[in-house]
Parts: structure tokens; sequence; C-alpha cells
């Protein structure tokens, strides 16, 4: 969420900004200056209600003190006080219409982020490994799965319905191999403290990653209670220290987590319907970080870094797409997309999004650190990254390291997780 303040004395920038995302600012913006006109003038109109009954109550006091009659002054202080109550609830009407106009705003992109229209207006910023070159036709991955035996499509939809997957045998045995090598690499490589959240959070929490309340058609609601299934650990994670303070001491928090993560696909009828692209759910590590907000950027850098890491340690050729303006997702300030190839559908796709949020997130879910030296609180800045999706990391591999007889080499820093197997061959039942 966009800070009052800062809307009020900087509205042009913000209709600027707005533009820049393809939105409308006047739609966005409607009633803004007339409902924050009107909140000063009562706040104004209030502080001068309080010093007037503060100072009738003095002379209560006086009067009774000197034992004349106060009653009319008691009636008057009275009256001003019903008339400050009426008040605070037309201010506070004000300011929930305020609320609702900020908690629709996204957030504004970094100055450094491409203006576009859309995805195609995205910039490439590097790209890594050489596409493997084979002397056969590339299947895609639900035709090597299913093939040999570890992609099971036809019997999730029989237990679940459209977009779910069954792995089996050393399919199943890859995606786990593929998350603990993800976790041990970002613990004991880059610093990251793994954490196990729960997979259901409360409606609070995805109001502060700014899920809610935009995107509940993308969600998962349980009918019971309070409780949402998560879409991505980024949501639990990051509510970890919802209406907390930090000291800046315990700065940058580095914190990844596998999870399952559960999403409706609204909107996505016919997109990506063959292979498990786009699943209700999948599972993917994430990374999350806090930090002071003048070493955000930094850390936006190192966190993407490390998602690269995984895809280059795989031998998983990729690219990194800076997203532009109207591609850049509601609550972040600034996203790369890392692409990975795949070859057997001959295009590029996103595996893994590591955004900086800046203040946005912190400001939903009032996370707060205390700068060394200050006695005044200021927002952290959160970001955090997939690394990786797993079950779009598991099926590149499939598709990079198909073989001309159907089996599937397992790459060299997986072969310890996979038991030492060092391929995937046709499953015998």
């Amino acid at each position: 969420m966009l800070d009052l303040g800062f809307v009020r004395a900087n509205l042009a920038l913000v209709e600027d900004k707005l533009r820049e995302r393809g939105q409308d600012p006047a739609a966005l913006l409607r009633d803004f200056r007339r409902l924050d006109e009107q909140r000063r003038n009562k706040i104004t109109q209030l502080e001068s209600l309080k010093s007037l009954r503060n100072e009738y109550s003095g002379e209560v006091g006086a009067l009774k003190k000197s034992g004349q009659d106060a009653t009319a002054l008691v009636e008057k202080v009275r009256g001003i006080k019903e008339t400050i109550e009426q008040d605070q609830r037309g201010a506070d009407a004000i300011d929930e219409q305020l609320r609702s106009i900020l908690e629709r705003l996204p957030n504004l992109p970094r100055a450094s982020v491409p203006v576009g229209k859309s995805e195609r207006d995205n910039v490439e910023v590097k790209s890594w490994g050489g596409k493997p070159q084979f002397d056969f036709i590339a299947k895609p991955h639900w035709e090597l799965g299913e093939a040999l035996g570890i992609l099971d499509q036809e019997r999730a939809a029989k237990l679940s319905g459209a977009r779910f997957a069954v792995y089996w045998a050393q399919g199943a045995r890859l995606e786990r191999a593929l998350a603990n090598y993800m976790l041990d690499l970002h613990t004991t490589q880059h610093g990251y403290t793994e954490v196990l959240p729960p997979y259901m959070v409360n409606s609070a929490s995805m109001y502060g990653t700014g899920q809610l309340p935009k995107f509940a058609e993308d969600l998962f609601k349980c009918e019971n209670g309070d409780y949402w299934l998560i879409p991505t650990a980024e949501v639990p994670v990051t509510n970890l220290f919802r209406d907390e303070v930090l000291d800046e001491s315990m700065l940058p928090i580095s914190l990844t987590a596998y999870t399952p993560c559960f999403r409706s696909e609204a909107g996505s009828y016919g997109k990506d319907v063959r292979g498990i692209i786009r699943q209700h759910q999948f599972q993917k590590v994430e990374l999350v970080k806090f930090t002071r907000p003048e070493d955000s950027e930094a850390e936006h850098e190192k966190l993407t870094a490390n998602a690269e890491t995984i895809l280059e340690t795989l031998g998983l050729p990729y690219r990194r797409m800076l997203l532009c303006t109207a591609d850049t997702g509601f609550s972040s300030a600034k996203t790369y997309d890392l692409e990975v190839w795949l070859p057997g559908q001959n295009l590029y796709r996103e595996i893994s999004s590591c955004s900086n949020f800046e203040a946005f997130q912190a400001r939903r879910a009032n996370i707060r650190y205390r700068p060394a030296g200050k006695g005044k609180t200021e927002f952290l800045h959160t970001l955090n990254g997939s690394a990786l999706a797993v079950g779009r990391t598991w099926l590149a591999i499939l598709e990079n390291y198909q073989q001309a007889d159907g089996s599937v080499r397992i790459p060299d820093a997986l072969v310890p997780y996979m038991g030492g197997a060092t391929k995937i061959e046709k499953r015998v039942l």
C-alpha cells in the first residue's frame, strides 16, 4: 500500500506512474482530492473542538471548586463531546474510503523499470547457457513423462479434476530431489534460513502481501473458518513479522521455504492445458528477504542471482527479463522474470519471478524496523522470488536432458539426491 501523505504530496507523479502501468488514474483516484480535503477539514475541526472542550472542562472545575453553579457549562461540554463523537465517526468513515482507494492502487514502478504496454515490451538483460541440440525431434514434457510412466495426468483428473498431476517412481523422486537440492544450496551457500510455515493462512495474511482484496478470485478459500490455501510461501513467510518492530541489527533477514501452492487459475481457461505448466497445486521453493530501504535494490540483485544459480548448476539455459511497467505485478516496484528454455516446446517459460516490493507489503502488514540511533520506527522493504518453481524445473529437466532412446539424463548436481541414478528410464510396472 502507498503512503497517504506521499500520494497527497505527489499526486501528479502517482498519476503518471499509474499511466505507465496502463492504469486509469481518474478511475483509481476518483474522489481522492475531495475526500482528502474533507478529512483534513474534519481533523482541524476536531482539534478545535477538543481544545474548546478542554478549555470549558477547566472552567467547570474552577467553578465547582469555588462553589459556583456549573450546570450550564457542563451541558455545553456535553454538547461539544457529542459533536466530537459525531465528527469522529465522520472522519473515520472518510478514512475508510481513503483506505479503500489506497488498497486499489498498485505499487509505483522504480525509475529503472522500462515503460511498456504489454509483456512484449519486457527487456532481456541476461542470457545464459547454450540451447541443447538434438539429432532427433525434441518432445514436450507431457509426452516424455507419459512414455516413461512417471507423469500421470489421467489418474490425477480422476482424483481431482483438470490441472492436477500424479508423479510416479523416479518422477516423484525427481520432484523431491529438486526441492532438497534447492533448499540445501540456499541454506548452505546463500545464507538463507529454512522455514516450514502453515499452508493455510488467515485473511490478514493475504491482505498483508497484497492478495486480498484484489485477487480473491485467484485463491482457494476454505468453507469453514477464516482460512485460505496459500498461493505461494511468500504469504506466510512475509507475514511472520506482521505487526512487529525489528531491530536494524537483524537486517537483512533471508528466509527460504518449500511449500505446495494452490491457485484457482481464474481467467486461464484454455491456456496451457497440456502438461504441468499451469496447475491448481504445485510445489515451490521460495526466497523472502526483509531489508533496510537503502539495501533493497542490492538485495534484489542478490536474490535474483541466487535463483539463477539453481538453473546454472542444473545446466538449464535461461534468460533474465526485466518486466516493463504494464507487466509488473500489483505489489511490485521492480521484477525480474527468469525464463527457462524448453526445447520440446521451442520457447522460453517463466520459472521464477524475483520482485522488490519496497515498503508496499510492509505498510499493509505493518512490518517496521528501528534504525540504530533513532527513536522513530520505519517501514522496512520486502523482497521475494521463486528459487525455483519445482514442477517447472522438473519439466525443464525432462525436455533439456531427453535422450534419443526416450530416457532422460539426470543433471550431475542431482545424482546424489537421486540415490546415485544417472538417468530416468521407462518405468516397469
